[in-house]
């Protein structure tokens, strides 16, 4: 069936038969199935009924909006011509089709508006009207100039929740700097911690400060439409993320710090010990990480040394943090010993956290994320077999899990567009504004 599905989706890969801007005007060219869309699109989450207009970009702002759409609100991505800028970064099979635009995107409509244009503008004030939560991480000031901050926006929807992703809050003397993951894992601290086991600040490799941010977009877009519930009212809510990001540093590192005077030192003594690693074992690597006093008792006297732990600097929790160093020193000698499986099997015993290290690249060969389905295989109508990362969260009364395929560029604009009154006519028009902005 895999094999029959991808005959019938060769063509899509070679670019025919997508809902485009052509020659000035609105191609609308049939196909089996619209590329984008499941057998049934009908999502049962918690969200739905709830519908979203997205005007966002790169990662904060899209993944804010895709995890409410993977909990079934019904998400339309508003885009400029040519699409938005993660349809450029990566591999593809169709233009715009790159991974990180299918992992964002999925679950969501795509219309293409030229907001340069007063129609275009136009158009999507009257979505947005329709709208019950409205995301964006554009800067502030370009929303205003385009006639979509926040006034002009809940002009068209009073009860509107308006959830602005920024790169800094508009109270502080950054707010008009533009932000980018490294950027804001800079300034929020988070390269600097790697000055407590290293000789130099270093990027995690992650773009960590956008998704930590992008949950914070959704915590607090969740909030507003509860709120909204009970009064009526909607929203400004802003969610900046430098100190998104740098808020998520300090709930361990402020530490000491936290009283004042301080009663201790900056940060966290057990992770930014230089010993605190992952452990060769004789086979590979490990993690085994004994937390409580029975535990530590439990891993000496497996590993047959248990005079260790007779050791009061390692009798309590508290002073086997004054002596972390010392305590994990004895590690490497010891785990080298024995194979992973044999650690791990002896450790799940004992219930000493114990676990293997995993290459993220082959994780969902692991028995665990493989049981989960961390990654579904699925075939995209226009882009052919592919792998879905699975939203981690589940629910007993149902999950929504993959209902609508990653959207091309503008392939439901005249499906939204008509749905919101707009007649074939003015769509057309919209259709040449686009095309002649591209």
């Amino acid at each position: 069936m895999l094999l029959l599905d991808r005959q019938l989706a060769e063509p899509w890969a070679k670019g025919l038969g997508w809902a485009g801007l052509v020659g000035g005007g609105l191609a609308f060219v049939p196909f089996l199935g619209q590329p984008g869309e499941m057998e049934s699109a009908s999502p049962k989450g918690p969200l739905h009924g709830v519908r979203v207009a997205d005007l966002s970009t790169v990662v904060m702002g899209p993944l804010a909006a895709r995890i409410l759409a993977d909990l079934g609100a019904d998400v339309i991505k508003i885009e400029p011509p040519g699409g938005e800028m993660t349809r450029q970064i990566g591999q593809s099979h169709n233009e715009g089709m790159t991974p990180l635009a299918i992992n964002v995107n999925r679950n969501k409509r795509s219309v293409v508006l030229d907001l340069k244009s007063p129609d275009g503008r136009q158009a999507a004030l009257d979505l947005i009207a329709t709208c019950d939560v409205f995301v964006t991480n554009m800067r502030l000031k370009a929303l205003d100039r385009l006639g979509l901050g926040y006034e002009s926006v809940s002009a068209v929807r009073p009860d509107i929740v308006y959830g602005a992703g920024t790169g800094f809050g508009s109270d502080g003397p950054y707010r008009d700097k533009p932000a980018y993951d490294d950027v804001i894992q800079a300034v929020s601290g988070l390269a600097s911690v790697f000055n407590l086991t290293d000789d130099q600040p270093r990027f995690i490799p992650s773009i960590v400060a956008d998704k930590v941010a992008s949950l914070h977009v959704v915590y607090a877009i969740l909030a507003a439409l509860f709120r909204r519930s009970t009064t009526g009212e909607g929203d400004f809510v802003e969610i900046p993320m430098a100190e998104s990001l740098a808020t998520f540093n300090l709930v361990e590192h402020l530490s000491g710090l936290t009283f004042d005077p301080p009663l201790g030192a900056f940060s966290y003594e057990r992770v930014r010990s230089t010993q605190r690693r992952p452990r060769r074992s004789a086979d590979g690597w490990i993690c085994i990480l004994p937390y409580s006093n029975a535990n530590w008792r439990d891993f000496f006297t497996l590993a047959g040394c248990p005079e260790i732990a007779d050791d009061e600097r390692f009798a309590t929790i508290s002073s086997r943090l004054t002596h972390v160093d010392a305590l994990y020193s004895h590690l490497d000698e010891i785990m080298i010993k024995r194979t992973t499986a044999e650690w791990i099997a002896d450790c799940d015993r004992l219930s000493i956290p114990a676990v293997p290290v995993v290459d993220l690249e082959y994780i969902d060969q692991d028995p665990h994320f493989e049981a989960v389905g961390l990654l579904e295989s699925h075939v995209h109508p226009s882009e052919g077999p592919y792998r879905v990362i699975r939203d981690p969260v589940t629910f007993r009364s149902g999950n929504p899990g993959l209902y609508r395929h990653a959207p091309s560029a503008g392939q439901h604009t005249e499906e939204v567009l008509r749905q919101i009154g707009y007649s074939p006519e003015q769509i057309e028009a919209l259709g040449s504004d686009s095309s002649s902005a591209e």
